[in-house]
């Protein structure tokens, strides 16, 4: 009986017979139409996906001409950050980093952010970011974006000044959690806001706010009234990625336009991003470590390619660590980014990665 050399979602290798190849491709698409509510994979779809992952070589590719455009948050972090960061530790800074990006890597775009990456750290130094951000303009030819996380948990005490709901809710505290979450949403609006007309100032052709709803439906809230603003009073491209495939509902009450944030699955966020004024979503399906890396795939392109008929921008799929079904490990391994990136491509007909 033939088998199949493939990884499951924490990147271990295993083998897979055909059945249970196939069988995981199934169990991955209808899990994802169950949750999301959203039709699974067609039978056309999933046989291309078994050739996919059937096929013997290490690295796979689109056919020629079928090659999307790529964004991304924080990549330089790979060449400067430590091996613990899953970095290389290359003693290069962030600027020379983004030139070997474009110059020696041909990315189609690219992303400057602080190394804490949040908003909240960014705004009281905001002036050395803007310095940065102009040197680097002047010595790069594809477009620059600005990137950070809202970062909704960093406003919470010990680290904020407002009372931090993992504390309140436990104690039942419900209305008070509500409360606090709701005030730091505010915050975190200013803060996005602020960093990204600073940003605008100087030329920078795109902000993305990344890892979005990290905290929940608050600050998927607060990050849909920033795109607003900065929509209505910045010409910059913007770009919104998610945190996960699911807003969770820490507040459970709020809405965006009539809408009840707690709950939504990617084919609905990106309806909100888009009204709210963005240009680009990012949506994210997370990586369940204990099923094979056919099983995640399948799964998270049912899911990005609903997204991808609900959406009326652009969708760049996450397709890295832990998400959009590459397996949750220090160094993904190509194979599976590779075959990831396909099955997004080729079957979610996404716009971008």
């Amino acid at each position: 009986m033939s088998s199949y050399r493939t990884r499951m979602g924490d990147g271990r290798v295993v083998e897979l017979t055909e059945a249970e190849l196939r069988a995981d491709l199934e169990a991955g698409t209808q899990d994802a139409a169950e949750r999301g509510g959203i039709p699974p994979l067609n039978e056309e779809e999933l046989g291309f996906l078994f050739e996919l992952f059937a096929c013997p070589y290490r690295v796979v590719g689109v056919e020629p001409g079928h090659e999307v455009v790529l964004t991304d948050d924080g990549s330089v972090n790979a060449l400067y950050g430590a091996q613990s960061s899953s970095g290389t530790g290359v003693p290069v800074d962030r600027e020379t980093a983004i030139r070997v990006y474009e110059r020696a890597m041909g990315f189609d775009t690219m992303e400057l952010g602080h190394a804490d990456y949040s908003f909240k750290a960014v705004r009281p130094i905001v002036a050395l970011e803007q310095q940065a951000m102009e040197g680097t303009l002047q010595s790069t030819i594809v477009p620059m974006f600005y990137g950070g996380m809202p970062n909704m948990a960093l406003y919470a005490r010990p680290d904020g000044p407002f009372p931090n709901p993992a504390d309140l809710l436990p104690e039942g505290r419900i209305d008070e959690a509500r409360e606090a979450q709701e005030q730091a949403g505010e915050r975190v609006t200013r803060d996005m806001v602020f960093v990204a007309a600073k940003m605008a100032e100087i030329g920078t052709d795109g902000i993305n706010f990344d890892t979005t709803a990290s905290a929940g439906d608050v600050e998927f809230l607060a990050t849909l009234r920033a795109v607003e603003r900065v929509a209505l009073d910045t010409d910059l491209a913007i770009e919104v990625g998610m945190a996960a495939e699911f807003v969770l509902g820490m507040h459970g009450e709020v809405e965006y336009r009539g809408t009840r944030l707690a709950g939504l699955y990617p084919h609905e966020q990106v309806t909100l991003v888009a009204e709210a004024g963005a240009h680009v979503f990012g949506p994210v399906v997370n990586t369940n470590t204990r099923r094979s890396t056919p099983w995640n795939v399948a799964r998270a392109v049912t899911f990005v390619k609903a997204c991808v008929e609900a959406a009326t921008i652009p969708v760049h799929a996450n397709v890295g660590n832990g998400v959009g079904g590459v397996p949750l490990t220090e160094t993904p391994p190509l194979d599976m980014v590779t075959r990831a990136g396909v099955a997004m491509v080729e079957i979610a007909r996404i716009d971008g990665l």
